[in-house]
């Protein structure tokens, strides 16, 4: 309900379309002009799974914008901090394309020509042909590499350009009409050693566990599900500005595999330390050894949907399991649900269905 209240407020002219809320459609207001939108939500509400359709109008303008949105999509925990990203962007998106019809003076392109022969070529990665848009590159103190996008508007220097990155966080810049791209440099790689605790402790998930998902994970993601065993695996949400603080953690698979490694991750959380690393944490806190890299295939352990026989369906695995040790089939969450509604002996409780599982009937 307070979900539903903040979408209000934030989106008044979008309305749940169904009673399982689930499909959206309306409006999106930004700079005054509404723009139609319709976005339709899996139902298990991940958000990495929805899909968004607008109108053309709409789709012109967010064009050179889709892989931040994409982003966005995949690591925004809900629709409300969704339509605010969306709004955001749509407002850049926006100021940018009435700027690309305002005549720049000649004074904004020596200006910009200055800076950049200032920063160095070398640290240039992209620049449009109209000098509008500039990616930077960088390297952390790791040799990770990194983009930032500069959009640039025509009264720059006097006004600083849109800056968009991978990030986790939000990025800000402090800017002074006296500043150049020296100063938004030096303040985006700030932020890459600001956030270096939490790349690295992804990075050594990623390179010493199975990652189930995201399946190639971007810089900004902040979850991860990793295989324990046969269906089952743990998904983590890891805090950007707190990588080694304990994170939020939840199990998918029968009750008769998780229950065991949620009883044991709230006996040992007192045991949580911070001087040693995330993956050796999750390790000795749920007493296992996750499957390796080194020595397992990803197929050893990721089965595929028993109703739709495929492992991936629209970006998701599947993570519903039969609960009967002697089964223990996995199915997609959409796959399920519509089998069991077909189902006359199924019932239902709220956005909640029961029923016999497809494999063994319990």
């Amino acid at each position: 309900m307070a979900g539903a209240r903040a979408l209000w407020r934030h989106c008044p002219l979008l309305l749940p379309q169904d009673r399982h809320g689930t499909a959206y459609e309306g409006f999106v207001t930004a700079q005054g002009r509404d723009f139609h939108i319709r976005i339709l939500l899996p139902v298990d509400f991940q958000l990495k799974d929805a899909r968004i359709e607008c109108s053309w109008h709409l789709k012109k303008i967010l064009h050179g914008y889709r892989h931040i949105l994409k982003q966005r999509l995949h690591s925004c925990p809900d629709l409300v901090s969704f339509m605010v990203e969306l709004k955001t962007v749509l407002e850049i998106a926006l100021k940018n394309t009435q700027d690309l019809h305002i005549p720049r003076p000649p004074e904004y392109y020596s200006c910009l020509v200055r800076d950049l022969e200032i920063l160095g070529w070398n640290k240039v990665a992209y620049v449009d042909t109209g000098l509008t848009t500039v990616k930077l590159k960088a390297e952390d103190s790791c040799g990770r590499q990194h983009l930032i996008t500069l959009k640039f508007n025509a009264k720059y220097p006097t006004e600083p350009p849109d800056c968009l990155v991978d990030f986790p966080v939000p990025f800000a810049i402090s800017w002074m009409p006296q500043n150049s791209l020296i100063d938004i440099y030096n303040q985006f790689l700030a932020a890459l050693e600001s956030l270096k605790e939490f790349w690295d402790a992804l990075d050594e998930i990623d390179g010493k566990t199975w990652v189930l998902e995201p399946e190639n994970p971007t810089r900004s993601a902040t979850t991860r599900r990793i295989a324990i065993g046969n269906n089952v695996s743990v998904n983590i949400e890891v805090d950007p500005r707190h990588p080694k603080m304990l994170p939020e953690c939840y199990f998918l698979g029968a009750d008769h595999a998780v229950n065991p490694l949620r009883t044991k991750l709230n006996n040992n959380m007192h045991l949580w330390d911070p001087e040693i690393s995330l993956f050796q944490n999750l390790r000795e806190l749920l007493e296992i050894d996750f499957p390796s890299r080194a020595v397992l295939e990803k197929s050893d352990f990721a089965k595929d949907c028993g109703i739709c026989y495929a492992y991936r369906l629209d970006g998701s695995v599947p993570d519903q399991v039969c609960d009967d040790p002697r089964c223990g089939q996995p199915f997609h969450q959409a796959c399920l649900y519509e089998w069991l509604q077909g189902l006359p002996t199924s019932r239902q409780s709220f956005n909640v269905i029961f029923g016999e599982c497809p494999y063994c009937n319990k």
